[in-house]
């Protein structure tokens, strides 16, 4: 005999893209007597939770729903619910459940279909745009609207490494974009800044991912992946547009890291507390120049180390006539070792905003990447 729970997620992989929630909530009151069933989905800034209905966006730091994003397991208010919706360590949103017994068996159950429900949310993400228009507090540019449909998520977590990214100014971001990909053995990670302003500098990064992607998918090494996606921007535009990347490659079985700097953002390493820049060998930015050779750096990771990648865009910040600069960001990074990569780098792009009072003025990317060590 199927059990509620194999019910429920039958249910949710039967039912239409745009209906997930609906069908949901009617198995969900017909097995557990939840009446109330709201998913919140956090937005692109990772500032607010909007609900999929009508209804208040969620901002407040102490809410309940956000106890529960920050710390990923149910919260529960009295017969309210807050229940993560999460896949693969790429956090969702949460949903809202009431009423909700205090049973751990059926708190687990619904864990469990909170964590169907995200990954469904993927699945037909690209069949319907319910779940996106409902994400965003406000219209995306254009140029916006290019550059989050490139990225592969936000956040990543495997045994041996958990990964976040973000950009900012998330609702206008231009030409600053991340990739990533991992296969169990390796993780391969890029930071993307296309040169220009709106469209343009969004078509060139796009045009640098899609070769890059193109480039890595065929096997070959990380310089001669910058080499390709050097050639396919060069033939196209002939020098006059570029791109500044760093490529990176990460060994999941030992740390050994492979780095490619084209004219990257800074690449900064956090180890026991102290914030040290990695030296990085300046390269030509792809597309500059017909046929550059790129080399190869090799450094090793530490259990326990903590990369960040960090864009002009961070350090450039201005408020009141005053440069973020320097002091304030290694002094800032110290303070996220705590932190999961994903609360790390909206921790540093809130303060960021805080500095600025109100959206950054340039692209800004951060990647922040805790290497594990390798798993068994």
């Amino acid at each position: 005999m199927i059990g509620a729970e194999d019910r429920a997620r039958r249910t949710l992989t039967e039912a239409p893209a745009d209906l997930l929630v609906d069908r949901l909530a009617a198995e969900l009151e017909r097995s557990y007597g939840i009446t109330d069933v709201e998913l919140f989905q956090v937005d692109y800034r990772l500032s607010g939770l909007l609900p999929l209905t009508e209804g208040e966006a969620l901002t407040g730091a102490g809410h309940p729903a956000w106890r529960c994003f920050d710390h990923q397991e149910p919260v529960l208010a009295g017969r309210v619910g807050y229940v993560p919706v999460s896949m693969r360590g790429e956090r969702r949103g949460v949903l809202r459940l009431a009423p909700v017994s205090d049973d751990r068996a059926v708190l687990d159950e619904l864990l469990g279909l909170a964590t169907a429900l995200g990954h469904e949310l993927v699945a037909v993400n690209d069949g319907t745009d319910v779940y996106r228009i409902a994400r965003r507090s406000r219209r995306l540019t254009l140029a916006a609207e290019m550059q989050w449909e490139l990225l592969p998520g936000r956040s990543r977590i495997r045994p041996s490494f958990s990964l976040a990214g973000q950009l900012e100014p998330a609702y206008a971001v231009r030409g600053d974009s991340f990739d990533w990909s991992d296969d169990g053995s390796r993780l391969w990670l890029s930071t993307i800044n296309g040169m220009g302003e709106g469209v343009t500098a969004s078509a060139l990064t796009a045009l640098a991912t899609h070769a890059l992607r193109n480039a890595r998918r065929s096997g070959i090494g990380l310089a001669d992946q910058a080499a390709l996606a050097d050639q396919a921007l060069y033939a196209l535009h002939r020098g006059e547009q570029h791109v500044s990347v760093l490529l990176l490659e990460l060994d999941l079985a030992g740390g050994a890291m492979t780095v490619v700097d084209a004219g990257s953002p800074r690449l900064v390493l956090l180890r026991d507390g102290e914030v040290v820049e990695q030296p990085l060998e300046a390269q030509f930015p792809l597309g500059m120049f017909d046929g550059t050779d790129y080399r190869e750096q090799h450094f090793t990771l530490h259990r326990g180390d903590r990369l960040f990648v960090l864009s002009d865009g961070v350090l450039d910040a201005t408020g009141r006539d005053v440069r973020y600069g320097e002091t304030a960001l290694d002094r800032f990074l110290r303070r996220t070792g705590p932190l999961e990569p994903l609360d790390a780098v909206r921790s540093l792009l809130g303060d960021l905003r805080a500095f600025v009072a109100g959206d950054l003025i340039d692209d800004a990317v951060v990647v922040c990447l805790d290497w594990m060590g390798p798993q068994q």
